[in-house]
């Protein structure tokens, strides 16, 4: 019989260690909350199908981000002004985001293992293109359906988190999906990295060379994800999931929250390097001088996106989440004031405190969620439903609302990059979006004191 990887059999005796890695990699039992047999296999395997996910989400976050590099390189001969640039940003953004949603169901319909390994091949598509048409002449329509392919990479983060979820005991979701998210995360820093390389190297009239270091890497973490993970035991729906979700006010209040953190992190992190270009020509003269700078932002926000899981799982995600709004309200502030000011040093200092911020945010508010179906489940299994239909019901609907809130939060990045077109294009400055930025923060930290500390909303949300 199928054993559903969230429910706990407390007092079954576990199975040999060698029946966590079956030549076939699917899994015939997992039961990561008897800690006998988390202890014997369970957290042995947990590990190296994390650490493979991590690998996989990488590249497809520095695929998803090869826009926010690749706008660097577009010089006068493509003739393309900051307003289109900044719309080349936002379209892989918007498909990415789109996609998460059918990225969830995906794993559970095929496996965890099987889809990463899908998703990953899927990523040579968008690198493949862009290499094959970037080159000046190119039309600008041409350069949009391109853009929105390397959506592609979007994808993979929301079947990632849901896959690494069902891996792990509620006790330890905030670190490993952390985790998970944090190394994904670093594709962004790493692909702007590769581009100033690439800029101050060969140049700028060589963009093609960012896309073509990443098709034998995606080869390579393909091979390692048919390899080294596993299918885990599918356990049959009940219901539709995400429908379900979709209609719980819980959904759409995290999703608002995940919009402040995971929006704020890849809108500033796709945009920033034009941000530099356009508000402070005189310092960075030069799209290396801009790229130099851009990358840092969001390595930091990456590194610490397993701190905010940490902190949630030992202090609770809405209490971290509420600090860390607060926070990121004075961020925006200071950025605001440095705009105005015109001072380049406290610009620097607000946006870097932005991206540190988001990025324990990201944490902080992805530890929420199985937090808000686990207290569920409790309030289930006391109106009298059979304690493993409720703990199937609470996993179920966990991952189905990390989809729902990733895919809309990731909208967050398409809402920051449509911000500073219009701010850059009317006034010649981002002082209007950052003032924005600043008001929705607000929103946010009001929504989490609100919801889950002053109305403690499923037991304050893990």
């Amino acid at each position: 019989m199928t054993t559903n990887p969230a429910l706990p059999t407390l007092g079954t005796p576990p199975p040999p260690a060698t029946a966590a890695r079956p030549r076939t990699r699917h899994l015939d039992d997992w039961r990561p909350e008897d800690p006998a047999f988390w202890e014997a296999t369970g957290a042995r395997t947990a590990r190296r199908n994390l650490v493979y996910s991590v690998l996989c989400e990488h590249i497809g976050f520095s695929v998803w981000s090869l826009w926010s590099v690749l706008v660097l390189f577009l010089g006068p001969e493509y003739g393309i002004d900051p307003a289109g640039k900044f719309t080349l940003t936002a379209v892989p953004t918007l498909v990415g985001a789109a996609l998460r949603l059918p990225y969830t169901v995906a794993v559970t319909i095929f496996g965890g293992r099987t889809w990463t390994l899908v998703s990953a091949l899927a990523l040579l598509i968008p690198t493949g293109l862009i290499a094959y048409v970037l080159e000046p002449g190119v039309s600008y329509s041409t350069l949009l359906v391109v853009a929105a392919v390397a959506g592609l990479g979007g994808g993979n983060f929301a079947s990632s988190m849901a896959n690494i979820n069902a891996f792990y005991p509620q006790r330890l979701k905030g670190r490993a999906l952390g985790v998970n998210a944090g190394g994904g995360n670093l594709g962004v820093p790493a692909v702007q990295l590769l581009g100033l390389l690439v800029l101050a190297t060969a140049g700028a009239a060589h963009p093609r060379l960012v896309p073509l270091v990443y098709i034998p890497l995606i080869v390579l973490a393909a091979l390692g994800a048919a390899l080294r993970m596993d299918d885990l035991p599918r356990a049959r729906q009940h219901g539709r999931p995400l429908r379900e979700v979709s209609r719980d006010p819980h959904a759409w209040t995290m999703s608002l929250l995940y919009i402040g953190t995971f929006g704020s992190f890849i809108g500033f992190g796709f945009a920033f390097g034009q941000v530099l270009l356009v508000q402070f020509p005189a310092d960075f003269p030069t799209p290396v001088r801009a790229a130099a700078l851009t990358f840092l932002g969001p390595l930091l926000g990456s590194l610490v996106r397993p701190v905010g899981g940490m902190l949630a799982d030992r202090w609770g995600g809405a209490r971290v989440t509420f600090w860390t709004f607060i926070a990121m309200t004075a961020g925006a502030g200071l950025v605001l004031l440095a705009s105005h000011d015109g001072s380049l040093p406290l610009f620097l200092t607000g946006f870097v405190l932005l991206f540190l911020l988001s990025g324990l945010g990201n944490g902080s508010t992805y530890k929420m969620i199985p937090g808000i179906y686990r207290a569920a489940a409790r309030r289930w299994t006391a109106a009298g439903m059979d304690p493993r239909a409720a703990e199937q019901r609470s996993h179920q609907r966990a991952n189905a609302l990390m989809g729902l809130a990733g895919a809309v939060g990731a909208l967050g990045g398409v809402l920051i990059n449509t911000a500073f077109r219009e701010a850059f294009g009317h006034s010649g400055t981002g002082e209007t979006a950052y003032a924005a930025f600043l008001a929705y923060y607000v929103l946010c930290l009001v929504v989490t004191r609100a919801v889950y500390l002053r109305g403690g909303g499923e037991a304050a949300a893990g």
